[in-house]
């Protein structure tokens, strides 16, 4: 056995003594060094492009106030509810008619269905980021710098709180900018439920029976389907959880409160049924 691993090193030592192992020592030292100074200059460069980032970011939100936990708080759970009217008995009068019908709910009195189609469709992974989805951010520049015609979103479901009951619908870096930092600092003042909650309570569905504008999903429940939240099957609880996307093109009314012709309600029941799938790949 000593004998076979000694004929072994003696080969291996004549083979390095060879002219061609000699350039191809060469060769390899030089390809390895060509190897590390790209790696250098690209990690330079995600460093350079990442500080430039991390400049442009900090001046358009360096203008945005440092909001306290009670100012967040109050400001998000802040719901103007359609205002109902009684006599001093206490006797039902009516609702004062408003711009915008929305009811108050609690996320107890909401169908598990409803949330879970709400998160499918709109926000897969709620419950595990911290605000944001770094991933979806940077497809949605990318996106809006190449001007693709493919527009995926990706706004969570606090971020889409903050831009309803904070900031504004503008269409700016700023205000997106804004939207992130808020977003992040959110997740600090207030539980994942209760973001959950003020999202369903805040959020645009469209029209009801009456032409009316609606808003929050108790009030899309009964305006809709005349029921409540916590009474929604699976089928009304997808339609209900794809109208906000796009709220007056997949709501099934007009103004007047008449229903929609039927190539128009086919848009909410398509989106429906994206929403089922969306269930279905989820788990």
């Amino acid at each position: 056995m000593k004998e076979w691993i000694a004929n072994i090193n003696q080969k291996i030592d004549e083979l390095s003594k060879t002219t061609w192992m000699k350039y191809f020592r060469i060769t390899s030292s030089v390809a390895w060094n060509l190897v590390l100074i790209f790696i250098l200059f690209v990690s330079m460069g995600f460093v350079f492009v990442g500080s430039i980032g991390a400049g442009y970011f900090a001046s358009l939100v360096k203008d945005e106030p440092l909001r306290p936990k009670t100012e967040m708080r109050n400001t998000i759970f802040n719901y103007e509810e359609t205002s109902t009217l009684y006599f001093a008995s206490n006797k039902y009068l009516g609702k004062m008619r408003t711009d915008l019908e929305r009811q108050e709910t609690t996320l107890k009195k909401v169908s598990p269905n409803v949330i879970n189609a709400v998160l499918a469709t709109e926000d897969e992974y709620f419950y595990q980021h911290n605000g944001i989805v770094p991933k979806a951010v940077v497809r949605g520049i990318l996106q809006d710098v190449s001007n693709s015609n493919t527009q995926t979103g990706g706004s969570t479901l606090t971020q889409q709180l903050i831009k309803n009951q904070v900031l504004t619908n503008e269409v700016s870096y700023e205000r997106k900018a804004k939207e992130l930092l808020l977003a992040m600092r959110l997740e600090h003042f207030m539980t994942k439920d209760e973001i959950l909650e003020a999202y369903l309570n805040v959020i645009p569905y469209g029209r009801n029976a009456s032409g009316r504008n609606i808003a929050g999903v108790e009030t899309a429940a009964e305006g809709l389907f005349n029921k409540s939240a916590k009474d929604l099957n699976l089928a009304q609880s997808a339609y209900i959880a794809g109208i906000p996307q796009s709220p007056y093109a997949y709501t099934p009314f007009t103004q007047s409160g008449k229903l929609k012709d039927a190539d128009n309600l086919k848009l909410g029941i398509n989106r429906m049924k994206t929403v089922l799938y969306r269930m279905h790949e989820t788990g």
